[in-house]
């Protein structure tokens, strides 16, 4: 178990420029434990208000309240010349997001961080590859955490990084005493589920495999964000920083997040890993495509493309955007709409200052997997699908 998880770290070290790497079965497992590891109980945390509804919920059960940033609309990364000095000064760390591999600013947020002496913690789970001022996203930050299901496809695994080597062993030890003993029906399911999902693509039935997994339990979203349960969730508050009171949050989307891994996932996991440099490739390829058409921002083009999880083109009406799509079985995944402070409301979270850019980015945001880009493009003009047009913020895309 030790020679598997020190496999896979040395390969994400190499990748990171020798920075030191932890395995954790989860991006949102290893970003509790550096949330509880960097910040004390009720701090304020600034974060994007379009994001993964579970990264919320994973700033509340490490007992912190999160306060949310203004966005640049044309990209969705976090705005650092719109948030108010008020907002700043009231600050206990700054959480980035890297929205789709679309790295936030992160020399700017380093400066203020270190100007007000709060940690940077770096959500870096779209953005395996990408880079910001001429260096690896993750590499900014006291603490970053990567995701191996996204870009490598192993569904499974990630990485807690860390600026300080001497805090691995501290680290090491809170993982260890967090995780859930491997289960052999959970480890026996994750190796038997890219051949289910073969089966039901080849099948066409998508939609009944989804029907079948809501009927199970297993599948907890019917609309875009999950279900708040405000009254629940307050109750869970009061016995923050713990994970157990927020699970039934926490665990949507993968409940083996806390999971010790068995052999067999590790073995898979590493050969995803191994792969991931041809992966990038296509993604580049991709996104460039995508950044070239006439669905992309203004500005939105890099010089070179990053290597982007999803592309978010940006067109006039999402969800006939979204149809048109499925109609040729591409779905579309990694919508976050409402934003955050819409969707939790004053009593959960600080509001952003100037949330306008962030309500039109979500509303109008269609992530694209770069891989399609030629038959998404092709699919989208023939519907008739018209790109939106954002005004334009301070900041964009870097």
């Amino acid at each position: 178990m030790v020679s598997a998880y020190a496999e896979l770290e040395g390969r994400m070290r190499d990748r990171l420029g020798g920075r030191e790497c932890l395995y954790v079965p989860s991006c949102r497992f290893g970003l509790y434990l550096a949330l509880r590891r960097w910040c004390r109980p009720g701090g304020r945390v600034l974060m994007s208000p379009v994001n993964d509804d579970v990264i919320f919920f994973v700033v509340l059960a490490a007992g912190l309240r999160p306060v949310q940033a203004p966005l640049d609309p044309r990209d969705g990364s976090i705005d650092p010349a719109a948030v108010p000095e008020s907002v700043w000064q009231g600050l206990s760390a700054v959480l980035t997001t890297n929205l789709y591999g679309n790295p936030d600013p992160a020399p700017e947020l380093r400066a203020h961080c270190d100007r007000l002496s709060v940690p940077l913690i770096e959500d870096a789970a779209h953005a395996i590859g990408s880079t910001v001022g001429g260096r690896p996203v993750g590499t900014y930050g006291e603490a970053s955490v990567f995701s191996l299901s996204k870009h490598t496809g192993a569904k499974t695994g990630g990485f807690l990084t860390l600026a300080d080597p001497a805090l691995r062993e501290e680290l090491s030890a809170a993982r260890d005493a967090l995780l859930s003993p491997t289960r052999t029906t959970a480890e026996l399911a994750y190796l038997a589920r890219p051949y289910a999902e073969a089966a039901v693509r080849g099948m066409r039935l998508v939609r009944a495999a989804h029907a079948t997994m809501r009927l199970l339990g297993m599948e907890e979203r019917e609309e875009i964000r999950m279900p708040l349960r405000a009254e629940e969730l307050e109750r869970a508050l009061a016995s923050a920083p713990a994970l157990a009171p927020f699970h039934s949050w926490v665990r949507v989307d993968m409940h083996d997040y806390r999971l010790r891994p068995g052999s067999g996932r590790l073995r898979r996991t590493t050969r995803r890993l191994a792969r991931l440099d041809g992966v990038l490739a296509a993604h580049r390829d991709g996104t460039a495509r995508l950044l070239a058409s006439e669905y992309a921002a203004p500005g939105a083009s890099g010089e070179p493309p990053q290597p982007l999880f999803r592309v978010p083109l940006l067109v006039e009406d999402r969800d006939a955007a979204i149809a048109a799509l499925a109609r040729h079985r591409i779905p579309t995944g990694y919508v976050y709409d409402p934003p955050l402070d819409s969707y939790a409301g004053e009593a959960f979270t600080d509001l952003s200052p100037a949330p306008e850019a962030a309500a039109r980015f979500a509303r109008h945001a269609l992530p694209v997997d770069p891989r399609r880009a030629d038959q998404v493009l092709g699919l989208l003009r023939a519907a008739g699908t018209r790109p939106a047009r954002l005004s334009e913020a301070p900041g964009g895309a870097r």
